[in-house]
């Protein structure tokens, strides 16, 4: 049994997962708008446009995501979603990409005891993130 992770977003979700894919290497998969609901009772609150469901496969794993009216969007908490670059300049590549009009920043790029690169942020999209980059520190 693996996790999937599920984001909410509030009426731009595939536009976010559109650039994750694009910036992380994923593929985009099923896309199913409220115009794909059979009827009116099926649909969510908003427009045609607003995405009900849909996935992104990242290497093993599946992300999953939606659109939320204003009246059901909370703002995310209490997680982040965590990729570990594989080069310093993975990181650099994805950072720049990822943090662009990030709506906060918990933890500039920087070098810890753990790890050569890492950083916290939250991007224009409103999704947690922690970029990992242990380099020559990762355990033997």
């Amino acid at each position: 049994m693996e996790p999937t992770i599920y984001l909410f977003f509030k009426g731009n979700c595939l536009e976010a997962m559109t650039h994750y894919a694009e910036t992380l290497g994923g593929k985009i998969g099923e896309i199913h708008r409220n115009a794909d609901a059979p009827d009116p009772e099926s649909r969510m609150p908003g427009g045609d446009d607003m995405v009900m469901n849909m996935s992104m496969q990242l290497g093993n794993a599946t992300i999953m995501a939606s659109d939320n009216s204003d009246g059901m969007y909370t703002k995310p908490q209490g997680f982040a979603v965590s990729i570990a670059p594989s080069s310093l300049a993975e990181f650099e590549r994805v950072h720049a990409a990822l943090a662009r009009g990030a709506q906060s920043v918990a933890m500039e790029p920087g070098e810890t005891f753990w790890a050569e690169r890492f950083a916290m942020f939250t991007d224009r999209y409103g999704t947690p993130w922690m970029l990992n980059y242990t380099g020559s520190k990762a355990p033997n």
